[in-house]
Protein backbone atom coordinates (compact mmCIF):
# COMPACT_ATOMS: atom_id res chain seq x y z
CA UNK A 1 0.00 0.00 0.00
CA UNK A 2 2.56 2.36 1.03
CA UNK A 3 4.92 1.83 -1.80
CA UNK A 4 1.91 2.61 -4.42
CA UNK A 5 1.38 5.61 -2.71
CA UNK A 6 4.79 7.03 -2.42
CA UNK A 7 5.30 6.28 -6.31
CA UNK A 8 2.48 8.26 -6.38
CA UNK A 9 3.60 11.19 -4.42
CA UNK A 10 7.23 10.92 -6.50
CA UNK A 11 5.43 10.10 -9.73
CA UNK A 12 3.91 14.36 -8.58
CA UNK A 13 6.87 15.75 -7.16
CA UNK A 14 8.69 15.08 -10.71
CA UNK A 15 5.87 16.09 -12.73
CA UNK A 16 5.39 19.13 -10.89
CA UNK A 17 8.91 20.35 -10.81
CA UNK A 18 9.20 19.40 -14.34
CA UNK A 19 6.34 21.57 -15.29
CA UNK A 20 7.89 24.03 -12.86
CA UNK A 21 11.79 23.71 -15.24
CA UNK A 22 9.24 23.63 -18.54
CA UNK A 23 8.08 27.34 -17.59
CA UNK A 24 11.42 28.72 -17.55
CA UNK A 25 12.51 27.74 -20.36
CA UNK A 26 9.46 28.58 -22.29
CA UNK A 27 10.31 32.20 -20.43
CA UNK A 28 14.26 31.74 -21.68
CA UNK A 29 13.04 30.34 -25.01
CA UNK A 30 10.68 33.80 -25.74
CA UNK A 31 13.35 36.24 -24.46
CA UNK A 32 15.68 34.08 -27.41
CA UNK A 33 13.34 34.95 -29.92
CA UNK A 34 12.49 38.02 -28.96
CA UNK A 35 16.01 39.02 -30.10
CA UNK A 36 15.38 37.39 -33.32
CA UNK A 37 18.36 36.29 -35.79
CA UNK A 38 19.97 33.05 -36.96
CA UNK A 39 20.05 31.65 -33.22
CA UNK A 40 16.28 32.71 -32.45
CA UNK A 41 15.37 30.89 -36.08
CA UNK A 42 17.38 27.60 -34.80
CA UNK A 43 15.91 27.73 -31.38
CA UNK A 44 12.34 27.44 -33.02
CA UNK A 45 13.55 24.87 -35.62
CA UNK A 46 15.10 22.75 -32.34
CA UNK A 47 11.84 23.16 -29.77
CA UNK A 48 9.44 21.80 -32.72
CA UNK A 49 12.00 18.61 -33.37
CA UNK A 50 12.68 17.80 -29.98
CA UNK A 51 9.14 17.74 -29.06
CA UNK A 52 8.41 15.45 -32.20
CA UNK A 53 11.20 13.02 -31.21
CA UNK A 54 9.99 13.40 -27.07
CA UNK A 55 6.75 12.40 -28.55
CA UNK A 56 8.07 8.98 -30.07
CA UNK A 57 10.72 8.28 -27.14
CA UNK A 58 7.62 8.40 -24.49
CA UNK A 59 5.32 5.72 -26.87
CA UNK A 60 7.98 3.30 -27.36
CA UNK A 61 8.72 3.66 -23.32
CA UNK A 62 5.30 2.96 -22.51
CA UNK A 63 4.59 0.37 -25.07
CA UNK A 64 7.95 -1.51 -23.18
CA UNK A 65 6.41 -1.07 -19.52
CA UNK A 66 3.12 -2.44 -20.82
CA UNK A 67 4.73 -5.25 -22.67
CA UNK A 68 6.71 -6.20 -19.60
CA UNK A 69 3.61 -5.94 -17.56
CA UNK A 70 4.59 -2.79 -15.59
CA UNK A 71 1.44 -1.22 -16.18
CA UNK A 72 1.52 1.08 -13.00
CA UNK A 73 5.14 2.56 -14.41
CA UNK A 74 3.42 3.87 -17.32
CA UNK A 75 3.20 7.60 -16.55
CA UNK A 76 6.58 7.41 -14.87
CA UNK A 77 8.17 6.52 -18.07
CA UNK A 78 6.38 8.38 -20.33
CA UNK A 79 7.29 11.46 -18.31
CA UNK A 80 11.07 10.88 -18.65
CA UNK A 81 12.10 11.78 -21.86
CA UNK A 82 9.83 15.32 -21.71
CA UNK A 83 11.38 16.03 -17.99
CA UNK A 84 15.18 14.53 -19.50
CA UNK A 85 14.70 17.60 -22.17
CA UNK A 86 13.61 19.82 -20.05
CA UNK A 87 16.72 20.08 -18.14
CA UNK A 88 18.93 19.85 -20.51
CA UNK A 89 17.39 22.78 -22.22
CA UNK A 90 17.04 24.84 -19.29
CA UNK A 91 21.02 24.13 -18.55
CA UNK A 92 22.02 25.40 -22.06
CA UNK A 93 19.69 28.07 -22.12
CA UNK A 94 20.59 29.60 -19.48
CA UNK A 95 24.21 29.30 -20.13
CA UNK A 96 23.83 31.31 -23.29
Amino acid sequence: MFDLFDSWVSLTCDTALMALGAQQVIGLRLVKMAAGGTQAEVEMQRMVAEKSSAFVEAQLAMLSALAAGQSHRVAAVALTPYARRVRANHARLSRS
